[in-house]
């Protein structure tokens, strides 16, 4: 029955509206055929060429009341000033401006009607009190629009020339109105107006009392100036109010610093998971991971760049030929270098530190040293508005779901396939593994292309977050050390407690104390933290360990 009722109810409601059209005079232009001739409406029309501005303002009034189809057009024309009248006969016109000529339309039908010189027309000209006025009167009539998003910007135009006739209208609207952004809006609208000094007390009390409901950054500007009212119950009220709103705003920015820590320990979780992997199970400490990220990344660019008219779909696509690339690159690395230098942490250090920087190099060549944009498709784009003072933003709302998820499946793996159970046992006894038939060279070679998958995953995932160059690997490779060292080296569980640990610890003192300065802060906190517990928050036990 909801289908049938809501057009029903919006029915009823403009009858109305229609009954009341004494008082509303610009929702009874809306709501109402013709009904002047098409002669006197252009007459009332030409009436715009007067200079004075208080004729104009009752011009203004009188095409609104007209009730005319056209009675918005000539308006908006107005406004956005393309209403001009020639001057040999005083008609007014609409007017599409040319270089040399103007084209010259008419006000009833919009059709052409001839080509004039520039000089030979004037301009409707208007003040900043017509244009209140317009936008109060467009704004009137885009609130019985079906779109949400018109009848949002139709209010929020009132509420920057708020009028009594306006403030009249919404109170009728307000009971109808479904959609709560909106209704919000409109009680705001209508309390602005309650709390002026001509209204009486228990009015504006109850109004204060309404607006401390509301975190919508316009109210809080509109009460303080009440700070210096004369009434000293109302002062109180203001104060109060005030507070309440200062609460929950703390507690909000609380949260907003919350979500934006967990983003950032989603992108350590997604940098570091791989490595975890490579580092942590395999004993191999990778200075090319943060060069796998970017491939991943770069990646994701190429898709784009061959799907041009498909961006939506770029992402859903990029993830697997990311993971595929760079997985590949992985194991060339680790059949071509790697395998050599087992047992040598040292060696595999400034071994791999050397293909970063070849790697570098190569994407220089290839993409040149410039960054390069990878558009976000619009599914990614925009924010998941709470309220008036939070907000999620959907790309890092869906990154944090995407690194559990990628985390999720390693764990997966490791745990319920034979490809983790060989990984787990070439990590606790190699020796033994080999000899149960194992082949620990084929397990190697696995392990570091499922590492190095993740790391072009991951990179997918940034590139939505940052600009894609050459040099965007190196600004992660530290912090995915420090995440996979604090949450215990080849622990996943604490890889993931550990990245988002360290994420929200960095937001939480970012405010206070920069950017730059957090990141040493906690740079020295691991550092300590690793003197009491070498082996980070969830130590390896067992085998694993003593190895």
């Amino acid at each position: 029955m909801l289908h049938i009722w809501k057009p029903l109810s919006r029915f009823l409601f403009v009858c109305q509206l229609i009954i009341l059209s004494t008082l509303f005079s610009s929702v009874q232009a809306a709501t109402t055929t013709d009904q002047i001739g098409e002669s006197e409406f252009q007459s009332i029309v030409n009436e715009l060429k007067q200079r004075s501005f208080t004729t104009k303002l009752q011009v203004i009034e009188d095409i609104v009341s007209s009730g005319h189809k056209q009675y918005g057009s000539v308006l908006n024309g107005m406004l956005e000033g393309n209403l001009v009248y020639l001057k040999s006969t005083g008609i007014v016109y609409r007017v599409e401006k040319g270089e040399d000529v103007y084209k010259l339309f008419s006000i009833i039908d919009d059709g052409f009607v001839q080509e004039v010189d520039p000089y030979d027309v004037k301009k409707v000209s208007i003040n900043n009190k017509l244009r209140g006025v317009l936008k109060t009167k467009l704004a009137s009539v885009n609130l019985l629009s079906e779109d949400d998003s018109v009848r949002k910007e139709a209010v929020r135009a009132i509420i920057d020339n708020i009028s009594a006739d306006a403030v009249e209208l919404l109170r009728e609207l307000v009971p109808n109105e479904e959609n709560n952004e909106v209704k919000e809006l409109m009680n705001i609208a209508i309390s602005l107006v309650e709390i002026s000094p001509q209204s009486e007390q228990t009015v504006r009390l109850a109004a204060i009392a309404k607006m401390a409901e509301s975190l919508n950054s316009e109210i809080k500007n509109r009460l303080v100036p009440l700070l210096k009212d004369d009434d000293p119950v109302v002062v109180a009220a203001v104060k109060s109010a005030l507070d309440s709103i200062n609460t929950r705003l703390k507690y909000y920015e609380f949260l907003e610093t919350l979500f934006f820590g967990l983003s950032l320990g989603s992108v350590l979780l997604l940098a570091a998971i791989g490595l975890a992997i490579t580092f942590g199970v395999m004993g191999v400490i990778n200075m090319a991971h943060g060069e796998l990220i970017m491939i991943g990344a770069y990646t994701t660019y190429v898709v784009q760049l061959l799907m041009p008219n498909h961006i939506e779909y770029t992402l859903l696509v990029a993830v697997p030929v990311a993971f595929v690339v760079t997985a590949l690159v992985g194991i060339l690395i680790e059949r071509g270098v790697i395998r050599f230098l087992y047992g040598r942490p040292l060696e595999t250090l400034l071994a791999t530190f050397g293909i970063s920087l070849f790697l570098q190099q190569l994407v220089r060549t290839i993409f040149s040293p410039l960054n390069r944009s990878v558009e976000t498709p619009e599914w990614m784009s925009g924010s998941l508005i709470i309220n008036g003072a939070f907000s999620l933003t959907y790309n890092r709302l869906y990154i944090i779901i995407f690194s559990l998820v990628v985390f999720a499946i390693l764990l997966l793996i490791l745990k319920k396939t034979s490809l983790g159970l060989q990984v787990r046992a070439v990590s606790q006894n190699r020796a033994m593994a080999r000899a149960m038939g194992v082949r620990s060279n084929w397990v190697d070679a696995m392990t570091f292309g499922l590492g190095s998958g993740i790391a072009g995953v991951a990179g997918v995932a940034l590139s939505q977050l940052t600009n894609v160059g050459p040099n965007m690997g190196q600004a992660y490779i530290i912090d995915s050390f420090m995440v996979v060292v604090f949450g215990g080296v080849g622990n996943l569980w604490g890889t993931l407690v550990g990245a988002m640990s360290l994420g929200v610890v960095n937001k939480f003192l970012e405010p206070w104390s920069g950017a730059v300065l957090a990141k040493i802060l906690v740079l020295v906190f691991i550092i300590l933290f690793i003197q009491k517990r070498p082996r980070g928050l969830f130590p390896q036990k067992g085998r694993a360990a003593e190895n």
